[in-house]
C-alpha cells in the first residue's frame, strides 16, 4: 500500500504541473495566472475538490499517441466561494494551448451536470486555442455538448464566463449563452474568426485587441459585462457578483443584515431645477443602496441606461435606470437589449427590480428605425411584463410616451409606482404636444409665438407634475425624494413572499 500511495502522489503531482514549469513561466510572463492558480484564488482555502485530475487525451493520430496531456487541458471541480457551493472549470493554456478535445469537453460537461444536480452556480474560465484540430469533428461535437448544457442550465443555476486568454471560433457561443461574461484587459480576446483569417478572406488588417479585446466587447459589441486590469481583480469581481446571486432559481439571494431607514435631504439636490439639464443617475442609485455599494453591469455599453446590483436593507436588488447624461436618457435598440436581458436574468434568479425613470422617449430617426428599434424595444416590454419578481418603479423626472411604459409602468405589472414631485408623465414633451394639438390655432393667432408659449405653459401646468396620474392611480404615491430609501425598504419587505402565477406555456419562457 505504501508503494501504491507513493505512486499515486507522484502521478497527482505530475498532472498538477500541467504543461510543465517552462510553460507556466511563459503564462506568468504574459501577466496571467495558470488555471490552477485561478481556481485557488477563486475558491475558499482548502475547499476545492478536483474532478478528473488523471484524465488524458484519447487521440491516436498525428503523433499525439506518444504525447502526454495532463488533465487534457482543463481543470474541473467544486468547492466553496465565501462559504457557498460553486462548481467551476478552468482551461489550462499550458497543455496543448488549452485546446478542446473529446476528454476535455467530457470533463466540462460532467462538472456542468453536477452543478445543475446540486443547484449551484457554474464559473467557466476560458483560455483556449479552440477545437483541437488533430481530433477532427470530435472537438466540434464537444462544443455542441457544452452548448446544450448551457441551454439546459439557463435560468436554473447562475452561469458566469470568465475570459482569461483566447476564446475563438465556436467556443465563443458558450460564454454568449451564459448569464455574465467577464474579461481581462490586454490578455483576453473573443472573436469568431481571427485576424489571419479575416486578412485572407476580406483583406482587412486588424489586431487581436481591436478585433476582440476587452474594450471592444465592453463598449461596442456589448458581449462583455465587466473588464478588469488583471486576473485577480477579475476573480474578485466574480466573487462580488456571486454574492448578489442565489445558488439556483428555487432559492433566494443571500441577505445581509442592514436597517438604516432615514430621511435623506441631500438626494433631492441631485435633480437640476432646469428640466433640460442632465444629471448622473448613479448618484441617486448610490444614495438608495446600502453603503452606496452598486455593482454596475455593462457600464460602457449603451450608457443611456444603467443596470446593476445593489442591496437595500440587506436584500439584493437589480436596478434599471435611465441615464440623462447619455442621449438624454432616451431608449434605443442597444439600451433596450441591455435592459431586457438584465431584467430577465433578475427574474430568473428571484432578484427584485427597482426602476428609476427619467425617459424622454425612444430615439427618433431613420438610423434607429432601420436598427430594428421596434423589435428591440418590444423585448424590454416583454421582459418586464413576464417578470414575476417584486417590481418597484420610481419616476424621478420625465416619463414620456411608450418609453415610460417600457420602463415598467403600472400597466406592465409594476407592484408599486411612486413619483417624486419633479415627475412629468405625458405622451410627449410640452413643445411637441403643443405643435400637434394646437397647430391650427397657433397659426391663426395674431402673435403665434406668444400663443405657442402660452399653450406650452398650459400643457406643463397640467402634465409637468405627477398629480394628474396620481388621481387615476397610475401612480400609487407621490413621495418626497428623501423618503425613497425607507419606502423601498418597507415595500421590499411587504413583497418578499409575492406570488404571481402565469399561464402555462411549454418550456416556460419564450426566447426573444
Amino acid at each position: 500500500m505504501d508503494h501504491l500511495i507513493e505512486e499515486l502522489e507522484q502521478r497527482n503531482q505530475e498532472y498538477r504541473l500541467g504543461g510543465g514549469a517552462k510553460r507556466i513561466e511563459r503564462e506568468h510572463a504574459k501577466g496571467k495566472l495558470t488555471a490552477r492558480e485561478r481556481l485557488d484564488y477563486l475558491f475558499d482555502k482548502d475547499t476545492f475538490i478536483e474532478v478528473g485530475l488523471l484524465t488524458d487525451h484519447t487521440c491516436r493520430d498525428f503523433g499525439l499517441e506518444n504525447q502526454h496531456m495532463p488533465g487534457d487541458g482543463v481543470v474541473t471541480g467544486y468547492g466553496q466561494v465565501d462559504g457557498r457551493k460553486v462548481f467551476a472549470f478552468a482551461q489550462d493554456a499550458t497543455v496543448m494551448g488549452g485546446s478542446l478535445g473529446d476528454m476535455h469537453s467530457q470533463k466540462i460537461c460532467t462538472i456542468m451536470d453536477l452543478a445543475v444536480k446540486a443547484g449551484a452556480p457554474i464559473v467557466g474560465i476560458n483560455d483556449s486555442a479552440g477545437a483541437r484540430v488533430q481530433e477532427g469533428a470530435g472537438g466540434l461535437a464537444g462544443y455542441g455538448l457544452i452548448f446544450r448544457r448551457n441551454v439546459n442550465a439557463s435560468g436554473v443555476v447562475p452561469q458566469i464566463s470568465v475570459i482569461m486568454g483566447n476564446c475563438a471560433g465556436g467556443a465563443v457561443y458558450s460564454p454568449a449563452m451564459t448569464d455574465f461574461v467577464f474579461m481581462v484587459k490586454k490578455t483576453s480576446y473573443m472573436f469568431i474568426t481571427g485576424p489571419k483569417v479575416i486578412m485572407s478572406v476580406t483583406g482587412e488588417d486588424v489586431t487581436m485587441e481591436k478585433l476582440g479585446g476587452a474594450r471592444i466587447h465592453t463598449k461596442i459589441s456589448g458581449n462583455c459585462d465587466l473588464a478588469t486590469e488583471d486576473d485577480k481583480e477579475c476573480l474578485d469581481q466574480v466573487k462580488r457578483l456571486l454574492s448578489y446571486l442565489p445558488s439556483n432559481s428555487k432559492s433566494q439571494p443571500p441577505r445581509l443584515a442592514m436597517w438604516t431607514p432615514h430621511y435623506d435631504k441631500e438626494i433631492q439636490n441631485i435633480i437640476p431645477d432646469d428640466r433640460k439639464k442632465f444629471f448622473d443617475v448613479r448618484q441617486v442609485i448610490e444614495r438608495l443602496v446600502d453603503k452606496g455599494d452598486f455593482m454596475e453591469i455593462k457600464a460602457l455599453y449603451a450608457p443611456n441606461v444603467v443596470v446593476g446590483f445593489g442591496r437595500i436593507d440587506g436584500r439584493a436588488v437589480g436596478v434599471v435606470a435611465n441615464q440623462s447624461r447619455h442621449l438624454g436618457g432616451a431608449l434605443d435598440s442597444d439600451a433596450s437589449d441591455k435592459a431586457a436581458r438584465f431584467v430577465r436574468t433578475c427574474d430568473a434568479f428571484n432578484i427584485p427590480l427597482v426602476n428609476l425613470v427619467d425617459v424622454p422617449g425612444y430615439l427618433p430617426g431613420v438610423k434607429h428605425e432601420y436598427s430594428g428599434i421596434i423589435r428591440h424595444g418590444a423585448k424590454m416590454i416583454y421582459a418586464y411584463s413576464e417578470a414575476t419578481v417584486p417590481k418597484i418603479t420610481i419616476i424621478l423626472r420625465k416619463a414620456y410616451g411608450g418609453a415610460y411604459q417600457a420602463m415598467c409602468s403600472k400597466q406592465l405589472g409594476a407592484d408599486q409606482v411612486w413619483a417624486w414631485p419633479s415627475a412629468e408623465v405625458a405622451v410627449m414633451g410640452a413643445e411637441g404636444a403643443v405643435d400637434i394639438v394646437y397647430a391650427k390655432g397657433i397659426a391663426k393667432a395674431d402673435d403665434p409665438e406668444t400663443a405657442r408659449q402660452d399653450k406650452i405653459d398650459e400643457y406643463r401646468k397640467k402634465f409637468a407634475n405627477p398629480y394628474d396620474v396620481a388621481k387615476k392611480l397610475h401612480v400609487d404615491a407621490v413621495i418626497l425624494p428623501g423618503d425613497t430609501r425607507p419606502y423601498l425598504m418597507r415595500a421590499l419587505e411587504a413583497l418578499e413572499d409575492k406570488q404571481e402565477p402565469k399561464p402555462w406555456r411549454k418550456h416556460g419562457n419564450v426566447p426573444l
